[in-house]
């Protein structure tokens, strides 16, 4: 059996502490349009996805976060390949919901959450777009919360908060929402994030709930290897990384080398290609 990776608790719900990402399975490469394009000529199916989710769950990876909604054929691998793998796989839904407010745009919400639930997720987080057009500053407060966070409850899901602004989490604490989790943008490179390094790590460690980070190879900008190893080390145990890949070999790989860092040692990885391997610097 292969070494599983360690776990945390959100709420009632167990958890893998790293997460499946899926920008680079629904084609948000935040790189490039061809390479987006890439993306979707290769996950055109539910077929395509079960490798790299296949690959995940033998290493008992069985989080996964996505606006689910956007695409069913992410949906349907994911049941498919709970009945062929016999595991449960872990939703972490990031819908898009209406926060006008008005009485139409309450309902489309609800509807929106319901929807959610019926997929079969246990956790729904209001995707960052929608959760900081609630935000006022002067008062600290995200206005209206409590009437989405309610609705996620009913629906029989744990709510969170996408939260790109990081201010997400600290007025979510401070006001005492009922905010279970937050996503947090956390990379080496300070990639996307609105503030600096710094400033993020101590957010995340005085959070009162655990923190799922993202982008923690800022999108490709740095190695595996350099953007994991960082990342583990600077959150706490009971923290996550969302960790997204291309192919089923990418996410053996991202696995190995997260284990390794929390592990303290180096890993078990090839060397890169090189036209001439017989050079010093590569050992």
């Amino acid at each position: 059996m292969e070494k599983q990776f360690p776990r945390t608790q959100v709420e009632n719900i167990s958890l893998s502490r790293m997460l499946i990402g899926t920008n680079w399975l629904l084609g948000w490469s935040h790189t490039s349009v061809s390479a987006d394009e890439m993306i979707k000529r290769r996950y055109d199916s539910a077929q395509a996805f079960k490798p790299v989710l296949e690959a995940y769950l033998r290493h008992g990876v069985d989080s996964i976060m996505a606006p689910f909604g956007l695409s069913p054929e992410l949906t349907r691998a994911v049941k498919e390949t709970e009945q062929h793998m016999g595991q449960e796989i872990i939703m972490i839904d990031t819908p898009h919901l209406n926060v006008s407010d008005s009485k139409e745009a309450r309902q489309e919400a609800q509807r929106m959450v319901k929807e959610s639930a019926q997929r079969g997720a246990k956790l729904c987080l209001i995707h960052h777009s929608k959760a900081e057009s609630l935000v006022n500053k002067d008062l600290g407060q995200i206005v209206r919360l409590d009437d989405y966070t309610k609705m996620i409850r009913d629906a029989g899901m744990v709510p969170g908060l996408s939260a790109h602004m990081p201010e997400l989490i600290v007025y979510s604490d401070k006001n005492g929402y009922d905010v279970q989790t937050y996503i947090q943008i956390f990379n080496c490179m300070g990639f996307l994030m609105q503030v600096e390094i710094e400033t993020v790590a101590s957010i995340i460690h005085n959070a009162k709930k655990p923190v799922m980070t993202i982008k923690s190879m800022a999108a490709g900008r740095c190695t595996p290897y350099v953007g994991l190893t960082f990342s583990w080390n600077a959150i706490r145990e009971k923290d996550m990384v969302t960790v997204g890949a291309f192919s089923a070999q990418e996410a053996e790989e991202d696995i190995e080398i997260s284990l390794a860092a929390l592990e303290h040692r180096f890993p078990d990885m090839e060397k890169r290609s090189s036209p001439v391997q017989n050079q010093a610097a590569f050992g």
